[in-house]
């Protein structure tokens, strides 16, 4: 089966085609020739999963999925979630969005926080949405290199290091990412 991931971020396909079987082939963005951006201007997770996933399907007639993924911090009321790419403002980067969130909970204790992905699924005329959630907390500075995003300021429930202190096995083991990646392929073996 092959089905296309609305994503050109490396990261993000390498990791999600580590989680499927060998059955599943997964396909960029680039690989359809879509090179424009796909707007995400929904104001939730869910909604941003859906423009995207829908997106490619009207435009290029292909089954597809989607993600959006967002960081909420208790404290900021569940800030920065949706605009967690671009929190620090444009272009995207990483590390002025971890500054930016670390500087807003200077002095706080209360550091809980959660990422939270939504996979939109568009297969055969119907759409289906997966979810996965990590509980954690912020660190109260950057610790580890492996991951992307916010992994190196995201302590896990349980665990003593960072998503970015982490091997990638254990990180798709727990992470967000991971647990909405396994509904979804659970719901593609049930189909084949």
């Amino acid at each position: 089966m092959q089905l296309v991931f609305a994503s050109n971020n490396k990261n993000k396909i390498r990791e999600i085609q580590q989680l499927l079987p060998d059955t599943i082939q997964i396909l960029s963005l680039t690989d359809i020739g879509c090179h424009e951006e796909i707007p995400e201007t929904a104001t939730t997770i869910e909604g941003n999963a859906i423009l995207k996933a829908n997106y490619v399907t009207q435009k290029y007639g292909f089954d597809c999925f989607a993600d959006d993924t967002g960081l909420e911090v208790a404290t900021l009321d569940g800030a920065p979630g949706v605009y967690s790419a671009r929190y620090a403002g444009e272009p995207s980067n990483a590390n002025a969005n971890m500054e930016k969130l670390l500087h807003a909970l200077d002095g706080e204790q209360h550091r809980t926080a959660q990422f939270k992905t939504v996979i939109a699924l568009n297969l055969k005329g119907s759409q289906q949405l997966f979810t996965g959630i990590a509980k954690g907390k912020i660190t109260t500075e950057k610790l580890g290199n492996e991951g992307f995003g916010y992994d190196p300021i995201f302590q896990p429930e349980g665990y003593a290091e960072t998503f970015a202190q982490m091997s990638a096995t254990l990180k798709n083991q727990i992470s967000h990412r991971g647990k909405a990646t396994r509904a979804l392929i659970a719901f593609l073996n049930r189909l084949q």
